[in-house]
C-alpha cells in the first residue's frame, strides 16, 4: 500500500479486516444528516449493523484489500462518493435496506437543497396572529394575507419546482409553516453479499408487490399443470380427483357397473322406469302407479 501515512494504513486494514468477516458490508450516503441523529441511528442499529465514517479514498483502499477474500468486494466502491458511511452487518441486504430506510425522518430545509419534488404552499388559515409575519410570508413569495383577524394563505402557490435550488428564503417560510420538504437518514446504495453487490433499485424493490407477483405466478401455473394434467406434488391430488370423477361420468354414461357407479345406475334405471309407467299406466300394478302419482 504505497504512499499511505502509517495511521491511513491500520484503518485501512482494520475496515478490510472487518469487511472481510462481515456477512454484508453496504455504502450508506449520509448527506445532511445532523450529527444528534446521525448518533441516534447508529446507536438504534447498534445490535444489527455496525456503522463507520472514513475517507472515501480509504474505504475503497479496504474494499479492494478484502477482495482477495471476498470476490468483486471492490466493486462496491462505485457507490461511494460525498459523505459516506460504510455499514456492514449479519442481516442480508434488503434487511439492511429496510432497517435503514426506517430511519429517515422529515427535515426542514436551510436554503441551497435541491426540492426533491414540487414544493407547494396550500391555501388556508396559518396559526400565526397578525403581524410583520404576514410581510415576511409575502416577501418569500407566499400570497399572505388578514382575514378577519387571522394570518391566512389566499391560494394555493407552488414555491419550488422539483429539481430546483431552494431559495434561503423560502426554505425559512417552508419551516415556519411546518413544510419540511427534505428526507434525512442513511441512505444504502450499494450492498455486498456473496459475491453478488446490489445496487439501491434492487434493494427497494417493494416486497409486498413481489409476494403478489410470485402468488398471481402460482396459481397461473397450477392452473396450466392442471389444464395439461401434469402430475407434480401440488397438482396430484386434483389431477386424481379430476380423473376419478371423469371415469364416474364415463360409467354412468356407458352403464358400467362398478362399486361406486351402481348406485347412480340403478336410481337411472329406476327414473327410466317411472318414466315408462307414467307413460303406460295400465301396464302398471298398483304399486307401481303409486309410485308415479307420488
Amino acid at each position: 500500500m504505497p504512499h499511505v501515512a502509517p495511521y491511513k494504513k491500520q484503518v485501512v486494514e482494520d475496515l478490510a479486516s472487518r469487511f472481510a468477516q462481515a456477512r454484508v458490508v453496504g455504502i450508506a450516503n449520509i448527506h445532511g444528516i445532523p450529527a444528534p441523529q446521525f448518533q441516534a441511528i447508529r446507536k438504534r442499529l447498534s445490535d444489527r449493523a455496525s456503522i463507520t465514517v472514513a475517507k472515501n479514498n480509504l474505504l475503497r483502499l479496504a474494499l479492494e484489500q478484502a477482495s482477495a477474500k471476498k470476490p468483486d468486494l471492490a466493486k462496491l466502491g462505485e457507490a461511494i462518493e460525498g459523505q459516506t458511511a460504510v455499514v456492514t452487518a449479519e442481516i442480508n441486504p434488503f434487511k439492511l435496506f429496510k432497517e435503514l430506510e426506517a430511519t429517515k425522518t422529515k427535515a426542514p430545509a436551510r436554503g441551497g437543497e435541491i426540492a426533491p419534488e414540487d414544493l407547494w404552499v396550500r391555501a388556508g388559515e396559518t396559526p400565526f396572529k397578525p403581524g410583520p409575519v404576514v410581510g415576511e410570508l409575502q416577501k418569500a413569495g407566499i400570497p399572505a394575507a388578514i382575514e378577519r383577524g387571522k394570518v391566512v394563505i389566499r391560494q394555493d402557490k407552488l414555491m419550488v419546482k422539483a429539481g430546483d435550488r431552494i431559495p434561503r428564503e423560502v426554505a425559512q417560510q417552508l419551516a415556519r409553516l411546518e413544510i419540511f420538504p427534505l428526507i434525512v437518514g442513511l441512505d444504502l446504495r450499494g450492498a455486498y453479499e456473496n459475491g453478488i453487490v446490489f445496487r439501491r433499485e434492487a434493494l427497494a424493490i417493494d416486497d409486498t408487490v413481489v409476494r403478489g407477483q410470485i402468488a398471481r405466478a402460482a396459481r397461473a401455473a397450477l392452473a396450466l399443470a392442471l389444464e395439461i394434467a401434469y402430475p407434480a406434488k401440488d397438482t396430484i391430488g386434483p389431477l386424481l380427483s379430476k380423473a376419478h370423477a371423469e371415469a364416474l361420468r364415463l360409467a354412468i354414461a356407458s352403464e358400467f357397473p362398478t362399486k361406486e357407479s351402481i348406485k347412480f345406475l340403478l336410481m337411472k334405471a329406476h327414473a327410466q322406469m317411472l318414466a315408462l309407467a307414467a307413460r303406460a299406466p295400465g301396464a302398471a300394478d298398483d304399486e307401481l302407479r303409486a309410485m308415479v302419482g307420488g
